[in-house]
């Protein structure tokens, strides 16, 4: 009869929680407060709180001293303990409704059934609370105090697929089904799990096939800039070797020379949105910046064929509407020169403004800095200009 009461009792709770849809608990209580919330328990608290009057609230001293009755069978204690939990999931205060459940298990009662059935309504709060890891720990300890418990099953099963744990949601699922091939939620979980675990496998074929597409892409992007013999240049955090010898990086300061074995650092596209790519034709188009010095300004070429040349940029952005910092109105293209910097030696070369692109970075002292290449743009013989470069070694690019 004691176990026929245990299971009435359980069926009822857990006809309860299926009237609520699943949802996130945000309230739940931590290790750090789990006692305080334990104290405000009616049923815990070891003393009576000074401001409640005994005789005023009779149920609660009854409430009390039938919970701290030690003399009372283990068993007893429990189911009481047991019930009390099942009022306060079905307040949905399951913060409570677990740390009941955890006392009567403490009882260690005898009553295998009854402890198992703790462990699964303990499982459902756990659940509810959003503690997934846990919930599936009881739904454990109930299937092996009582194997072919349903609750337990369809508790883990339950647990697997919010854990994201397809093929073992399957498992418990199968369980249950051998146990009652017939009940409907342990049909449909096992549905939604095998639909899920498809979709997980499906999204991780094409998570691989794109990551071995990128690779190959990568990979022929990088063979086309070390067959052009484009240099690049990566920052690099200066060791504590290199900072005592200077000359062990090439005097290149902050800065390596790279081989183009890897792309990595020296994009742009964090900053920009922008990288350097390879076309169906076999065309590099790269990210470049022009600087202007004088003004402190600069333009973005998101992507600049390397067949093209600067001058056809500069066309374009000193056109018939020259920029509103151009006070001057000197901006225009034929009045413009152009440099890069070699940030080995720091001299600074002459472009051609009707060189193509590809020409300028295949040139000995031209290194691409972070995957971008840049330019210094000066009015040819302005004051700014002949004070920028006076005392700097400049040469032309042949």
């Amino acid at each position: 009869m004691a176990s026929q009461a245990q299971d009435d009792s359980d069926d009822g709770m857990d006809a309860f929680m299926d009237k609520f849809t699943k949802q996130k608990y945000k309230d739940g209580f931590n290790e750090n407060n789990w006692e305080e919330e334990f104290d405000k328990v009616p049923m815990f608290m070891k003393t009576t709180p000074e401001e409640i009057d005994p005789q005023k609230y009779p149920d609660l001293a009854c409430l009390q001293s039938i919970i701290h009755d030690d003399d009372r069978p283990p068993e007893e204690q429990a189911r009481s303990l047991k019930d009390e939990g099942n009022e306060y999931f079905k307040e949905k205060n399951y913060k409570k409704a677990v740390v009941a459940y955890s006392e009567g298990l403490k009882k260690k009662c005898s009553d295998t059934d009854l402890n198992a059935v703790l462990h699964t309504n303990r499982a459902a709060a756990q659940f509810h609370l959003g503690n997934m890891r846990s919930a599936l720990n009881d739904a454990v300890a109930a299937k092996k105090l009582k194997p072919d418990h349903l609750k337990a099953l369809l508790r883990g099963a339950q647990c697997c697929i919010e854990l994201r744990s397809y093929g073992e949601a399957l498992q418990w699922c199968e369980e249950g089904l051998r146990i009652q091939p017939k009940d409907k939620k342990l049909q449909e979980l096992r549905t939604a799990a095998d639909k899920l675990k498809r979709t997980a496998e499906r999204d991780a074929r094409k998570a691989t096939a794109k990551e071995k597409k990128e690779h190959t892409e990568r990979e022929a992007l990088l063979g086309t800039i070390q067959e052009r013999g484009i240099k690049l240049l990566k920052l690099e955090r200066p060791s504590k070797r290199s900072s005592d010898n200077e000359e062990e990086d090439g005097d290149f300061g902050p800065y390596a020379a790279m081989a183009g074995l890897d792309l990595n650092g020296l994009s742009s596209q964090e900053a920009t949105g922008a990288t350097v790519y390879l076309d169906e034709q076999g065309t590099l188009h790269w990210p470049v910046l022009f600087l202007y010095p004088e003004h402190h300004q600069t333009d973005f070429v998101s992507a600049f064929s390397e067949s093209t040349c600067c001058i056809d940029h500069l066309a374009v952005m000193f056109g018939e509407e020259l920029p509103p910092w151009d006070t001057d109105r000197k901006y225009h293209p034929q009045n413009l020169e152009l440099y890069f910097e070699d940030y080995k030696t720091k001299r600074l070369y002459q472009v051609d403004l009707e060189t193509p692109l590809l020409r300028i970075l295949q040139h000995d002292r031209c290194f691409v800095k972070q995957g971008t290449p840049s330019f210094i743009v000066l009015v040819k013989g302005s004051a700014f200009c002949k004070d920028f470069l006076s005392g700097k070694k400049v040469h032309r690019l042949k």
